[in-house]
């Protein structure tokens, strides 16, 4: 059989197989906007791209304004916190993943803080902060991100897509920044909670601290 016509073949065959993956609901277009199928089973797609739906701009106080435009939720720098908190359906506790992409659009200080369930406690992975370059999580025995094992310095340049995940089971939370781990933290006998001042991230929020920032491709995976 000549070349061509097999080349013609193998992408027939591969354009059916996605037109009914995307019928069957098992793929679903990328609200990163890069045009990308991406296999969704299991995963609770939780920003659809097109609107905040059940996030809501978190009333710190002298916050900056939320907008969704370019497959993205926006958050201007505010006076001091600023961010987004879900209202939505309940969500796990426990035995589960959420990832995300963020990146710093303006400002010096911490682009995410991801607030998040731990049993029935919380916790929040904060990246960028402390003027710009630590990362960790808040808290662990009362210590938080800039003075515990997960305390980590790392360069944050404006602009810059980063992949975060954070999973949380019965015995740990572990976290991730594209492929570097950033904590692997075994939850037993240590009192994990979170600082008051993102007390109205819970039960789930991202905020920013006098720093503007994006995200997209928000999703939770239950691991049961």
């Amino acid at each position: 059989m000549p070349k061509s016509r097999l080349t013609t073949i193998a992408v027939l065959s591969t354009l059916a197989l996605i037109g009914a993956g995307a019928a069957s609901g098992r793929f679903a277009t990328s609200p990163g906007g890069n045009g990308l199928l991406l296999a969704q089973e299991n995963w609770q797609i939780l920003f659809d791209g097109k609107s905040l739906g059940p996030w809501k701009s978190t009333e710190f106080g002298g916050e900056g304004k939320v907008t969704v435009s370019n497959g993205q939720i926006n958050i201007q720098a505010g006076a001091n916190l600023s961010g987004i908190t879900w209202s939505g359906a309940a969500l796990p506790k426990t035995n589960y993943e959420i990832s995300l992409e963020a990146k710093k659009t303006d400002g010096s200080d911490f682009f995410c803080g991801l607030t998040f369930p731990v049993g029935n406690s919380f916790c929040s992975l904060i990246v960028g902060g402390w003027g710009g370059g630590i990362v960790g999580l808040s808290s662990i025995d009362g210590h938080d991100a800039s003075e515990n094992e997960t305390t980590q310095v790392m360069n944050f340049p404006e602009n810059r897509w980063y992949r975060i995940r954070v999973k949380v089971t019965p015995t740990k939370i572990e976290a991730w920044l594209d492929d570097k781990n950033l904590a692997d933290v075994v939850t037993k006998g240590h009192q994990i909670d979170i600082r008051s001042e993102v007390e109205l991230s819970k039960p789930l929020g991202i905020a920013t601290w006098m720093t503007g920032a994006a995200f997209r491709d928000i999703k939770l995976h239950p691991l049961q």
